[in-house]
């Protein structure tokens, strides 16, 4: 059995109910209010937390980048785009208080060192490596040193790179999420069977971040050993961005996380026995 991580009031490992995060990323657009709906959404169908993205852009990104032509509501450069969708104190200090009140922890993916620092302001209780920052050494490193759980996913990434990044960050306190990053997923491409080896090779809890259509592969995730299941989730699908099409809307989350709940009693304890509401039927129907 794989060591476990305390995150918050919720212990993440084997035998301990699959922890579940609603991952709202960049899909609140802008808006403290949008966000305030993904939120409630998580917490009425029963997700333990919910995530954000967090970036420093001129840090993040290059000016060339920035400079890009790209249209949106916010302007017509891809930088216009990128500071757009950007959190600063004000509204992370209103979601902080929000969630406090609903009863739901909040954390980040952290891009970069200056955001892990802003981060900090906060009582965060963990913090997400992007699949994007998993071979970034000073991130993980600097990451490591605030002293909370991490969370790594492992998207667009080797064997060796995720053998190298967990060798950076250690075992304990980390929690290692499979993840495939196409968005959507298609299914030979979702390889659920790595977190079976994960699990093998590490001895730290192993989750999935999920990007497919659907709620059945983080449900079958969660069959085959995932502790913990991350989706992105959404107000509409329609909506534009480009991780809406990707995402969960309430009807999806809540579904997932009802059956990932009822995973483990569907699985049972292995041992062949005749249940007392088999009893009658076997009056009726058997001869001998």
């Amino acid at each position: 059995m794989n060591k476990c991580v305390k995150i918050a009031n919720k212990t993440v490992g084997d035998g301990n109910a699959c922890f579940i995060i609603a991952e709202i990323g960049i899909n609140h657009n802008g808006s403290v209010a949008l966000a305030k709906k993904m939120i409630d959404i998580a917490v009425t169908t029963g997700c333990d937390a919910v995530k954000f993205q967090k970036r420093t852009v001129d840090v993040v990104y290059t000016k060339e980048e920035l400079a890009k032509e790209r249209n949106s509501v916010f302007g017509k450069t891809n930088g216009d785009l990128k500071r757009g969708l950007e959190f600063g104190f004000k509204e992370y200090k209103e979601i902080d208080e929000y969630c406090k009140s609903k009863g739901i922890m909040w954390f980040a993916s952290c891009w970069d060192e200056q955001s892990v620092d802003f981060m900090e302001q906060f009582d965060i209780p963990c913090y997400k490596i992007a699949s994007a920052s998993l071979t970034d050494d000073k991130l993980l490193k600097y990451t490591k040193s605030k002293g909370k759980p991490v969370l790594l996913s492992t998207g667009m990434s080797t064997m060796e790179q995720v053998r190298h990044a967990v060798k950076v960050l250690g075992e304990d306190n980390l929690v290692i999420f499979h993840c495939t990053s196409t968005y959507p997923s298609d299914a030979y491409e979702t390889n659920l069977r790595v977190i079976e080896a994960f699990k093998q090779e590490f001895n730290c809890p192993i989750g999935y971040s999920g990007h497919e259509r659907g709620v059945t592969p983080s449900v079958l995730a969660v069959a085959v050993g995932a502790n913990a299941v991350e989706r992105h989730i959404t107000v509409d699908r329609t909506n534009w961005g480009s991780d809406q099409a990707a995402s969960l809307e309430m009807a999806g989350l809540y579904h997932m996380v009802r059956d990932i709940r009822q995973v483990p009693d569907l699985l049972g304890d292995g041992v062949k026995i005749v249940y007392p509401r088999e009893l009658p039927i076997i009056e009726k129907l058997r001869r001998v």
